[in-house]
């Protein structure tokens, strides 16, 4: 049986899954799965759309997972795009479209691969897919949800590969092994509003504002550590809302997007933010208001048998070694990583979220030979 990755590709970017709506997307993968003997459920939570496939019995001696996700973020402006959006247009070896590269492509890989796998070679465990519907957006809905009924129904994973596009350059050059956590930080300093002429009459929170910033900005958080870059912090947005050149602002708001290493812990760097904030006050006399949401907290998987089993798989159906690597944003690996040893392999990815976004089709079938490899590689039948 041969189940055609690039036709599945087309046909789900051609469903409008902008996150959260589902688009038709996992209808479309649960028909496909039902039809080839997987046991589907809809795990439907928040107005997110989930879906959980399993090929095998439950409970099997030994159980290969996929994760990924439907959802594709907004296109802009459609007069941006030469070609249609969620049209799935082929040119030459490019397919173009919405979600193309992040991942449609990817989910529709290793759909194929397991169908064909189990069809063909039926292994002796299981094949979980898990695919979500909010990975895009704010991720409270979606893998964790499936994670959450995955707990309560005794589902497990033993190992899970996550699609998403890890390769920055060419196919097969990286397999994610970790990723950095993510945090920021929401900064109000208050003061008090005079004439600029009266620097006695008010209380200015510029000042300290730009003093706690370039403090921060300028601590070196971390030199690095055996799997990850040094840590970063970037001021992304200063804001007054003040038109007038004469009128000293009664406060300012900044903004703050941290990416940490297994040096730190979310918490902690709060904390430190926290400190820096009460000394600020201290300082200047104004008043420091602090929110800080973490998005994700930093994982690894250390090198050892599933990124072994993944990077054979990339070498022999690639030519191409690949490097093991932390770097990048966030993605749902940080989820599953709680659940069972993770990594991600998928395409190349310098394309996602851009307009014209767009996949090599011929990389897409390369993908599903790396996926099949994986799971022949693992149950043995090789």
């Amino acid at each position: 049986m041969t189940t055609d990755p690039v036709a599945l590709t087309a046909r789900l970017v051609r469903c409008p899954s902008v996150t959260p709506d589902e688009g038709g997307a996992l209808v479309l993968l649960q028909e496909h799965l039902e039809a080839a003997g997987f046991d589907c459920t809809r795990v439907d939570r928040g107005g997110v759309s989930n879906l959980f496939a399993r090929w095998g019995a439950k409970g099997a001696a030994r159980t290969f997972g996929f994760n990924g996700h439907t959802d594709v973020v907004p296109i802009g402006r459609r007069e941006d795009w030469t070609y249609d959006p969620f049209g799935a247009e082929i040119d030459g070896d490019w397919m173009y479209g919405r979600g193309t590269t992040d991942m449609k492509s990817g989910v529709a890989a290793f759909v194929a691969a397991a169908i064909d796998f189990v069809t063909d070679t039926p292994p002796d465990g299981a094949v979980i897919l898990t695919v979500t519907g909010d990975e895009e957006g704010d991720a409270l809905d979606g893998t964790t949800a499936l994670l959450d009924w995955m707990d309560a129904q005794g589902e497990r994973m033993d190992v899970c590969l996550v699609g998403e596009p890890t390769c920055p350059q060419q196919f097969g050059d990286t397999i994610k092994i970790g990723r950095r956590g993510s945090m920021n930080a929401w900064i109000t300093v208050t003061g008090k509003q005079g004439h600029s002429a009266y620097l006695d009459r008010a209380l200015n929170p510029m000042p300290a504002m730009v003093r706690l910033l370039d403090r921060l900005s300028s601590t070196p958080l971390d030199a690095g550590t055996d799997h990850f870059d040094p840590s970063t912090l970037s001021v992304v947005t200063v804001d007054t809302g003040n038109p007038a050149t004469n009128v000293i602002p009664a406060k300012v708001e900044a903004t703050l997007n941290i990416r940490f290493n297994d040096t730190h812990t979310g918490a902690a760097l709060s904390e430190w933010l926290h400190e820096e904030a009460a000394k600020l006050d201290a300082e200047f006399g104004t008043r420091t208001a602090l929110r800080v949401k973490i998005s994700g907290e930093s994982f690894v998987t250390p090198p050892g048998p599933l990124s072994d089993l993944v990077a054979r798989a990339v070498a022999a159906e690639s030519g191409v070694t690949p490097e093991l690597s932390t770097t990048g944003g966030t993605s749902d690996a940080r989820f599953v990583k709680a659940h069972c040893p993770v990594v991600e392999f998928g395409l190349v990815g310098h394309r996602m979220h851009a307009v014209d976004e767009r996949v090599s089709v011929s990389e897409i079938g390369r993908l599903k030979a790396v996926y099949t490899r994986i799971l022949g590689d693992y149950f043995g039948s090789r």
